[in-house]
Parts: structure tokens; C-alpha cells; sequence
């Protein structure tokens, strides 16, 4: 899994039949710290994220599409949760 912060969302006017009705985001990634490395990754939202979001990211195609519920779909990442807090112990 993967945390980011999400900086902005896609739209397309032809896609993949897939895509239609789906939300795609673009998500800043972020270490165990929360500090944004430059680092990207573009993911569809399985749940309602927006810009400034900090999120969990399910980066493997067949999890990818277990969450989306369709095991042919042109996917690999998937946000599927919005983090409240992080704690990391030492």
C-alpha cells in the first residue's frame, strides 16, 4: 500500500469504457512521515477523496480490480481510504 496526498483529479473526454463514471486522481506520494517525496501516481478514487486529501493507495492490479469489482478492468491503483492520522513508533 501506498499514502499520498491527493493534488488534483483527471478528466477525459474519450477513455476506456471502463473509466466512464469513474473518478481518476492524481496523488502526490508521502512517506511513513506524511512528507511528500515528488513521487506520483494516478489512481482511481473507490472512495470520495479530493484535492488536499490525504489517502491509501492499493497499488496491484488484481486487488485493483477485487475493489472495483471487475476482473478485467484496465487497473492497477485504486484509493481506497482517506487517512485521518499516522502513527509511527520507534
Amino acid at each position: 500500500m501506498i499514502t499520498g496526498v491527493v493534488t488534483g483529479d483527471i478528466v477525459s473526454t474519450i477513455n476506456h469504457p471502463f473509466y466512464d463514471g469513474r473518478r481518476m486522481l492524481i496523488v502526490e506520494k508521502t512517506d511513513e512521515l506524511g512528507e511528500r517525496n515528488g513521487d506520483y501516481i494516478i489512481a482511481v478514487a473507490a472512495v470520495e477523496a479530493g484535492v488536499g486529501d490525504a489517502v491509501l493507495i492499493v497499488d496491484e492490479g488484481t486487488g485493483a480490480r477485487q475493489i472495483l469489482n471487475d476482473s478485467k478492468g484496465p487497473v492497477r491503483s485504486v484509493v481506497v481510504g482517506i487517512i485521518d492520522e499516522v502513527h509511527v513508533e520507534n
